[in-house]
C-alpha cells in the first residue's frame, strides 16, 4: 500500500469510529438547530393565502419587508387580484397576522384591505428594492450578485 492509500484509509477509519461520528453528528446539528414551534419559514408564507376571521380568503403574501436588523417590519398583501391582474398591495403589521390550523389569519376584512393605501416594493426617491438580491455573497444593497473583480 502507498502512503496516499495508508492516508486516506487511516481517515476513513478514524471517521467511522463512534467517537468521530459522535463529534460529527453533534456539530452537524447542534441543540437548537432546529426550527422551533413559534418560527414560521418565509418561502412557506411568502404567496401563502390569508383568510379572515370568517376564513374567507382575503389576498396572499406578496413579500415581507426587513429591517436592517433583521427583523419583519411588513408583510405586503396583495388584495383584489384576479388571476393575478389588477389589485393592489398594502402593508400590515408583522404581529397581525396570526398563524391558525396551518393558515395565516389576519382580524381585517377584505374590505378594510382594499380601503388601505397601496404599498409600494420600490421607492422611486431613493431606489430601495430595485437591487437584485446578493445571492453570491454581494454586499447587501450593492445590487451585485457576483464577487467584485480584482
Amino acid at each position: 500500500m502507498t502512503n496516499k492509500y495508508s492516508a486516506a484509509l487511516a481517515v476513513l477509519l478514524a471517521c467511522a469510529s463512534p467517537a468521530a461520528l459522535a463529534a460529527t453528528s453533534n456539530t452537524a446539528n447542534p441543540p437548537g438547530a432546529t426550527i422551533q414551534t413559534d418560527q414560521l419559514r418565509a418561502h412557506k408564507m411568502i404567496g401563502a393565502a390569508v383568510y379572515d376571521r370568517t376564513n374567507q380568503n382575503i389576498g396572499s403574501v406578496q413579500d415581507l419587508v426587513l429591517n436592517k436588523d433583521g427583523t419583519v417590519a411588513e408583510v405586503v398583501v396583495g388584495v383584489g387580484r384576479f388571476l393575478g391582474m389588477g389589485g393592489k398591495n398594502v402593508a400590515v403589521k408583522f404581529s397581525d397576522i396570526k398563524t391558525d390550523n396551518n393558515r395565516l389569519t389576519l382580524d381585517r376584512t377584505k374590505d378594510q384591505l382594499q380601503q388601505m393605501a397601496a404599498y409600494n416594493l420600490t421607492n422611486k426617491n431613493t431606489g430601495a428594492g430595485q437591487t437584485e438580491s446578493p445571492v453570491h455573497g454581494g454586499k447587501l444593497g450593492s445590487g451585485s450578485s457576483t464577487a467584485p473583480r480584482r
